[in-house]
């Protein structure tokens, strides 16, 4: 699902709310995650999972093409870890 499917998905739900309103409301709930994670922060969303930012240190990595060294710089990454609610409704039998 992508994000203009989801806003079309509440809008079908929630047929008393306008869709630029929803979209709106969607675009600030993710703007709202990625400001909190650039900040350094964690983001916990009960039921759904937490998202964080892990930090890879630099390294030295390696062409798979020519073999030959090269310096990976630092990073930091994006990290999603599913809430136990989730994780039970996905894991039903």
């Amino acid at each position: 699902m992508i994000k203009s499917e989801l806003v079309q998905h509440i809008v079908s739900q929630n047929p008393h709310l306008y869709q630029r309103d929803v979209e709106t409301i969607v675009n600030a709930i993710l703007g709202e995650i990625v400001g909190a994670l650039a900040r350094g922060d964690r983001v916990e969303l009960r039921g759904f999972g937490a998202f964080s930012v892990k930090h890879r240190p630099a390294r030295t990595g390696r062409n798979p093409r020519t073999g030959a060294h090269v310096s990976v710089d630092q990073k930091s990454v994006p990290f999603f870890k599913t809430g136990k609610e989730m994780r039970e409704r996905l894991n039903r039998t």
